[in-house]
């Protein structure tokens, strides 16, 4: 798998720069993640890693066993959520991650019968998840290997600095979708190796 991955993504000679150079990480699928991923991605919007951390970690302790299962946070104060460090904005958000959840029984989801656009549009519907934070669930809850997330401002300006792209606005990202044709069906493997490279690899 690792051969072929990188096989196809060296084809572009740009990409093929960072795939000798970044080692390779592999996509892990932990579907039973998808809730509490979602929560840790609210939580963690807009924040440093380290208070985000911090924060989810006074979160978590609000619950037994650290499981802040649908019908616990639902029915939990928004004050006494707020005393993790949360804001009320993103409270309301957790619960209501919390609700749909409950509502539409998805603990125990079998995701791989909905492709990646299905499960942006099913799991947008919640307030407070954004198509990216959905992103993020398919490629790193679920290991779907061909998402590109083209809101992610890291993943744009390593595209224009590699590239050399000089539009703004829709044509950016009409460039950037096309640049990233030749990446798939491997889209996400090649914004792992776009971020390492952001990241100074």
């Amino acid at each position: 798998m690792q051969s072929t991955i990188t096989q196809h993504l060296s084809k572009d000679p740009i990409l093929k720069k960072l795939v000798d150079k970044i080692p390779f990480r592999e996509l892990s699928v932990n579907s039973q993640g998808v809730y509490l991923d979602l929560l840790g991605s609210i939580i963690s919007q807009q924040l440093s890693t380290k208070v985000a951390a911090v924060i989810e970690g006074r979160f978590l302790a609000l619950f037994p066993d650290a499981q802040p299962n649908p019908h616990l946070l639902v029915d939990m104060d928004i004050a006494v959520l707020r005393t993790a460090g949360l804001s009320r904005q993103k409270a309301a958000y957790l619960q209501n991650v919390a609700e749909f959840f409950q509502q539409e029984n998805l603990l125990e989801k079998d995701w791989s019968g909905m492709d990646n656009d299905e499960i942006i549009r099913y799991l947008t519907q919640i307030k407070g998840v954004g198509k990216w934070t959905v992103e993020m669930i398919l490629m790193f809850s679920l290991g779907r290997p061909d998402v590109l997330p083209l809101d992610d401002l890291g993943i744009r300006m390593a595209i224009v600095g590699l590239y050399g792209l000089t539009e703004t606005g829709k044509p950016m990202l009409q460039k950037m979708t096309e640049i990233a044709t030749a990446w798939q069906p491997y889209r996400s493997y090649a914004c792992l190796y776009l971020w390492r490279h952001k990241d100074g690899g």
